[in-house]
């Protein structure tokens, strides 16, 4: 019981560093916005990398609904498969998405990082909603 009472505040902490990474390059996107560009560049050119680091950082705040919704809901909050992938996966694109900031990684990078880090554990995280709520299993 001890490492499960250890998975899930660390659990809990790697979403919300990972959570607020995200809101953070919602402010800052301009610098990996233009990393993506070639050195000239027209405004067409811009507002398409533009909207598409926000539809990739929109789709994670999404993926973080459903995770932080099957968590606090108690679905996977103790599971230690769900909470070690989780913490594994957050805690890699906390780590990533720091240097995507730093170093100012070309915006495409970021749906590698949103299908590794953010997709996969909230389809194991819809993968438990379905047993639980619909086949009516233990959460655990």
């Amino acid at each position: 019981m001890v490492l499960v009472s250890g998975l899930v505040p660390a659990r809990f902490l790697t979403l919300t560093a990972h959570l607020v990474i995200v809101i953070t390059i919602f402010w800052s996107r301009d610098n990996n916005v233009l990393a993506s560009l070639p050195l000239q560049y027209s405004q067409q050119q811009y507002q398409r990398q533009d909207v598409e680091l926000v539809v990739a950082l929109s789709v994670t705040l999404g993926l973080f609904a459903v995770e932080l919704a099957g968590f606090l809901a108690g679905v996977s909050m103790f599971n230690n498969t769900q909470s070690l992938l989780s913490l594994a996966a957050h805690c890699s694109a906390s780590i990533c998405l720091s240097f995507f900031v730093s170093e100012r990684w070309e915006s495409a990078t970021y749906w590698y990082i949103l299908a590794f880090c953010s997709a996969l554990p909230a389809a194991f995280e819809i993968l438990l909603f379905v047993s639980v709520f619909g086949f009516k299993r233990k959460p655990l």
